[in-house]
């Protein structure tokens, strides 16, 4: 999660994550290859580092620190290690890993800092070296922000070269030849002479005197057998079959379940409450009432035997609740704010090149214009859950979450005890997109399991809760301005943007602690946009609204891809230039997307003649091109209008240059999921306010992109031989302009607010 810790916003500025290198070689290197604390080898276990463990039975252990919420990051991740280990798949099984910083998140945080992509050089060098080893200490251990693989490239290789190298001298000191002469395939080693030994067998006749060996040598690109490969999902079984656990699943005799309701508002506040019907209702074990728990609206709860007992016995309540200080605002409130903002003179100022005022005001002709996005919920398949058994002096807590030390510390505080007290098991998440980096509905699952210790209990939110008490990704609106020159090249643009800050919210309610400096996410992918333009400016004001906001699926590169990339073809149209070319000469420097942009339209067949659709109707396309998470994604859409006027999606075609490619059946997928999930808010997406309340509740009024409307998709992968860059979350960017693009070209109409549909 590309700025989801703290570490950005308690430091503030660049120069002082650079000043924190003064002295820095005084603290003690962690290495991410040392052991937990307390683990050690045995006579049927051998652990060479934290991240994988070999028994006497030829099974290794991956230890698990990251989410599996349908992305295949956990099939990836066990590819690397197997890889390098030279065993077969199917021998590794995934633990979940215990808390433990050597799991922190190190890329999603050093991929966050503010610096631009032509940013190089020793400040940012130093700066991501030192914000990486406050990290190994201080960070978290997260799922997000497309990060798994490119944070453990390295370290699970290592891990795996490791254990290799390790049972590879045991055995060659066994045979009592040089280790040199001994191959490794398949989790066999063997010798020239014929002799072999399994890795079981060396872990048994070693035992807990097994060496650790600390010199090994990586595989080349050349040597990969498995990495490059399309393994199918470990996963995909366990879940056809009902296997597979997920807060929902977890169950014993004599559980409970609870039911909550929530204040109408968000900072709403319970007047009165009369429970006195509730109370004698059958399987009624206890009535709560909560107060606002890590960024939830306050609640009332009921905990019984059954969970429809629990709904009958709440429905029955009939608790009073007043608005909070934030008043029954609605979407005027909204409109004003953002549209005021823009207009501001003192906006943080992201990137300023050249002079682009001075060449806006010399300009024969500025093109002037305001997009606008609205909030977003996650709209997850699986609703949150979870489920706590306290027994007054510890708690175990099982739930699917992004952040799991953050999750174990929201029980403890709920709990009133030692987050050591407290252990956590991971679950597979229904979903997530950066709903469950956000842990109240754990907070709250304690606290009401702090009232029946003992006795298990499971929370699961209704679909109406879970959409209406959200935190939604910020509702946004740009003012950009540019000019051409001469040659029809953009010489000037300015961009000034207005939205709440993710990182402001995230930092009280999580971290206890006042967010620091701007915040990036406001103007990623605008900031560091990739076009040769002379004089550019990029600002953005915070502003202040009575609206929870999070981290939502690709968070400011899903708005900022559609304010530029739409932008850009307005102005192609004053420059009476074709989209494709417009940008190609603006490319010239950046040869990566320039290839990506050139192999999406050329499979779009970019040139060729106009098409039409089985009914007549004639079908424009349009593209887009965006960078984030370290990938680069070009998509054509084909779009037309059906008799009724209503934007009908017909072929999404995309290029992804993801470097390189670990699983290119998992690119695939994550494409498509990003494309349809894009394709949903482009289309549909939109939440509203009236009186402070959210006025979606479920699919009828927050619409999803259904089987019978999703488009074919082709994916075309660009694999090179740099380092693995994200795809869960890149290939959503570019998906609303390129269909809003098309959408200008087929009707000369330009549609500057989302969704395109009912907006």
């Amino acid at each position: 999660m590309k700025r989801r810790t703290f570490l950005w916003a308690t430091v503030g500025t660049v120069g002082a994550l650079a000043g924190l290198a003064v002295g820095w070689a005084a603290w003690p290197v962690r290495q991410r290859l040392h052991r937990r604390d307390g683990e050690n080898s045995t006579a049927q276990l051998f652990e060479p580092n934290a991240w994988v463990r070999i028994g006497a039975d030829d099974t290794v252990t991956l230890y698990m620190p990251r989410a599996e919420m349908g992305q295949g990051t956990h099939t990836g991740l066990l590819m690397l290690l197997a890889e390098e280990l030279d065993c077969e798949p199917a021998a590794v099984r995934i633990a979940a890993a215990p808390i433990d910083s050597v799991y922190n998140n190190l890329a999603a945080v050093v991929d966050g800092l503010p610096f631009r992509p032509d940013q190089q050089g020793l400040l940012r060098d130093a700066t991501e070296h030192v914000v990486g080893r406050v990290v190994r200490e201080f960070g978290v251990m997260m799922t997000g922000g497309s990060s798994s693989i490119r944070d453990l490239w390295q370290p699970l290789r290592e891990a795996g070269a490791m254990a290799r190298a390790s049972l590879v001298q045991a055995a060659a000191k066994q045979w009592g030849v040089p280790a040199g002469e001994c191959g490794v395939a398949r989790g066999v080693i063997s010798h020239a002479s014929g002799r072999q030994l399994r890795f079981g067998e060396v872990v048994a006749a070693a035992g807990a005197d097994l060496p650790i060996v600390d010199e090994y040598v990586l595989k080349t690109r050349e040597q990969f057998t498995l990495i490059g490969q399309p393994l199918r999902r470990i996963d995909s079984r366990e879940k056809v079959s009902g296997k597979a656990v997920f807060a929902a699943d977890v169950h014993e005799p004599d559980m409970l379940y609870a039911e909550i309701q929530f204040a109408p508002q968000r900072d709403g506040q319970l007047q009165a409450w009369d429970d006195s019907a509730a109370r004698g209702m059958p399987g009624v074990v206890e009535l709560v009432q909560l107060p606002p728990l890590w960024g939830a609206a306050a609640c009332v709860a009921v905990i019984a035997d059954q969970r429809w007992r629990a709904r009958r016995a709440l429905d029955a309540q009939f608790p009073q609740w007043v608005a909070g200080p934030a008043g029954l605002f609605d979407q005027s409130l909204i409109q004003k704010t953002l549209a005021t903002a823009i207009e501001s003179t003192d906006a943080h100022v992201y990137r300023d090149t050249g002079n682009a005022d001075s060449a806006l005001s010399r300009a024969a002709a500025v093109v002037r214009a305001d997009y606008e996005v609205p909030y977003l919920a996650h709209a997850a398949m699986e609703p949150v859950c979870c489920a706590v058994k306290y027994t007054g002096t510890a708690a175990t807590v099982w739930a699917g979450v992004q952040v799991n030390d953050l999750a174990r510390k929201a029980a403890a505080q709920a709990l009133g005890l030692a987050e050591e007290q407290v252990t956590l098991v991971p679950t597979y998440l229904g979903g997530a997109f950066g709903r469950r980096l956000d842990n109240d509905f754990v907070a709250i699952a304690a606290a009401l399991a702090a009232k029946v210790p003992g006795r298990l209990l499971q929370l699961q939110w209704r679909r109406e809760d879970d959409m209406r008490y959200d935190f939604y990704r910020p509702a946004a609106r740009v003012r950009l301005r540019g000019c051409l020159d001469a040659q029809g090249r953009i010489d000037a643009w300015q961009a000034t943007s207005a939205g709440q800050s993710i990182v402001a919210q995230v930092m009280p309610r999580s971290f206890g602690m006042n967010a620091m400096g701007p915040d990036k996410t406001t103007v990623e992918g605008a900031f560091d946009q990739p076009y040769d333009i002379p004089n550019l400016q990029v600002a953005h004001q915070a502003v202040d609204l009575p609206v929870p906001v999070g981290f939502w699926r690709a968070v400011g590169h899903s708005y900022t891809a559609f304010f530029n990339e739409c932008f850009i073809d307005e102005l192609a149209t004053v420059a009476q230039a074709d989209p494709l070319a417009f940008r190609i000469a603006h490319l010239q420097k950046q040869p990566r997307h320039l290839k990506v942009l050139r192999f999406a339209a050329e499979k779009a067949d970019w040139a060729g003649r106009p098409i039409e659709t089985a009914d007549g109707a004639r079908v424009g396309r349009g593209l887009a091109l965006h960078a984030s998470f370290g990938s680069i994604v070009a998509v054509v859409a084909e779009v037309s209008l059906s008799p009724e006027g209503r934007p009908r999606v017909h072929r999404i075609v995309t290029a992804i240059d993801c470097g390189q490619v670990v699983n290119p059946a998992l690119v695939t997928q994550q494409m498509e999921s990003s494309i349809i999930y894009g394709l949903s808010a482009a289309l549909y997406g939109q939440i509203t306010f009236k009186d402070g309340s959210v006025e979606q509740g479920n699919f009828d009024t927050y619409p999803a992109l259904r089987l019978a409307d999703t488009p074919t998709i082709e994916t075309w992968i660009m694999p090179n031989g740099e380092p693995p860059g994200g795809v869960g979350e890149p290939g959503l960017p570019p998906v609303a302009p390129a269909v809003a693009n098309a959408l200008a070209a087929l009707t000369g109409r330009r549609n500057r607010r989302l969704p395109l549909i009912g907006a």
